[in-house]
């Protein structure tokens, strides 16, 4: 296969992944509970809704701009096709689950903006599953896969909280 080609690839299926994956929970599943009607804040919206829609662009940038980097290193988020290297650059180098975060972050924005305690309940919900997969799944694979390197990664940067600074182990890119 040629470099265009597993390029091609790469990107391909990372962005159908992002449309099943983190489409479906931060977008669809959201409209579903809320159909996306703005809650109606009187007096605080001037404060509330400003906050919501930060919480919200700024979960979907970082989303987007870690899905682009599993296309540049050759693969994609989704399990059936992964990256032949440990992705440890951009919002990787903060915190070691910059999607899910983002995704927590853009459920949460909306149950804001949409003042929904039920996507709250939701997000509880998308979080509990999410910690379970990464700890019974994703980290005994990356350990299996990339061994002490991704040992080293996860002594250094933390899984949901982000680092103030960026950790500068690990391969540059």
């Amino acid at each position: 296969m040629t470099g265009s080609t597993s390029s091609a690839r790469a990107w391909i299926g990372t962005i159908v992944f992002l449309l099943l994956a983190p489409g479906v929970v931060a977008g669809l599943v959201p409209w579903l509970i809320t159909g996306w009607r703005p809650h109606d804040w009187g007096g605080l919206a001037w404060l509330i809704l400003p906050v919501a829609w930060l919480v919200i662009a700024s979960g979907a940038a970082f989303l987007l701009y870690a899905f682009e980097l599993f296309a540049a290193h050759g693969g994609t988020p989704a399990p059936l096709a992964p990256t032949q290297t440990l992705v440890v650059t951009g919002v990787y180098r903060f915190v070691r689950n910059p999607m899910y975060v983002a995704v927590l972050a853009t459920i949460l924005g909306q149950a804001l903006l949409f003042g929904s305690w039920w996507l709250v309940l939701y997000a509880a919900v998308a979080l509990a599953a999410v910690v379970s997969f990464v700890k019974a799944y994703e980290e005994p694979t990356l350990t299996r896969t990339y061994g002490e390197q991704y040992l080293e990664y996860r002594r250094n940067v933390p899984g949901w909280w982000p680092r103030l600074t960026p950790w500068r182990g690990g391969p540059e890119r």
